[in-house]
């Protein structure tokens, strides 16, 4: 609660070269739109289209792709897809909303989410789509970087994100929606809000420094923070700047339109003994990202 100040909506990042050498077309950048494969299919955008998206644009090392009989995962030199710097609840819910708390108060995992990790952990271990633990944070990727290492072809993530893209490795990127699963569509959203509390000693101070950073600050602010201002007003001229730091064109309307795709309850709701919860749903991720065993053997 508190007065909006930057929005961080979630959407593919994809590597215009990767596609462009495998002769594949772009991501979709509407939401409803079609996506047209490399066979000239014409196919819904969903998670299943995805997914033989993300194989084919992962090869090995002899220039197999993930779909072939002859592809090798033991030597796999570009993915197609990874889930870049977010946590296990973050892989779940563009699969569809939910919460990990029921109305009761008791701990749940919903349908939709134990299909987006199940979805996740066979494209690590049985589709090889996704690198795993130890693939992303070696040299190869970057170290933990696995976008910007220019080894992989999409990425999931925020617009946050725009911080840390390496453009001496990966120049030529853009952006495209998420895929949808069924009838659900979740672009998940991050926000930062700024507010004063009652029980402040100094109020009028700290309003006069809120309503700083809030205005005057604000244009720097953002652009440090990698946040679309909440203000629409002033969102041409931020994405005015980022077209500065990025000369190659990307299509902002798709960050813009994703906030009409936001996770509701947000994945990052509050949690009941959150340290603990936390914690759980950490090593949850570490076991499914590190070790290849099935989901079904694992408690949390």
């Amino acid at each position: 609660m508190g007065i909006p100040f930057a929005t961080f909506p979630s959407f593919i990042f994809f590597n215009r070269d990767l596609f462009d050498e495998a002769g594949a077309p772009y991501p979709p950048q509407e939401f409803g739109a079609t996506y047209t494969d490399w066979n000239g299919e014409e196919r819904a955008w969903d998670f299943e289209t995805f997914r033989d998206l993300a194989m084919y644009m992962t090869v090995d090392a002899a220039g197999n792709d993930a779909s072939m009989a002859e592809f090798d995962p033991e030597t796999v030199e570009q993915w197609g897809y990874v889930s870049q710097w977010n946590e296990a609840r973050g892989h779940a819910n563009i699969f569809g909303n939910g919460i990990l708390v029921d109305a009761e108060g008791n701990a749940q995992i919903p349908d939709a989410w134990a299909q987006g990790w199940n979805w996740h952990y066979n494209g690590i271990w049985q589709d090889h789509f996704i690198p795993n633990a130890s693939q992303i944070g070696s040299d190869l990727l970057a170290a933990g970087n696995p976008f910007s290492s220019g080894r992989v072809a999409m990425a999931h993530t925020h617009l946050w994100y725009t911080c840390c893209v390496d453009s001496a490795l990966v120049a030529n990127w853009d952006i495209g929606v998420v895929p949808s699963n069924g009838d659900s569509t979740v672009a998940k959203l991050h926000g930062d809000t700024f507010r004063l509390l009652s029980g402040s000693e100094n109020p009028e101070a700290a309003f006069e420094v809120m309503t700083y950073l809030l205005g005057e600050a604000s244009p720097e602010l953002l652009q440090v923070y990698g946040g679309m201002p909440a203000r629409e007003a002033d969102q041409p001229s931020f994405f005015a700047t980022l077209d500065e730091r990025f000369p190659q064109g990307v299509n902002w309307d798709v960050a813009v339109a994703s906030l009409a795709y936001a996770d509701s309850p947000s994945h990052e709701a509050n949690l009941p003994n959150y340290i603990v919860a936390r914690d759980r749903i950490g090593a949850f991720q570490t076991l499914y990202e590190g070790n290849r065993r099935k989901l079904s053997a694992w408690k949390c």
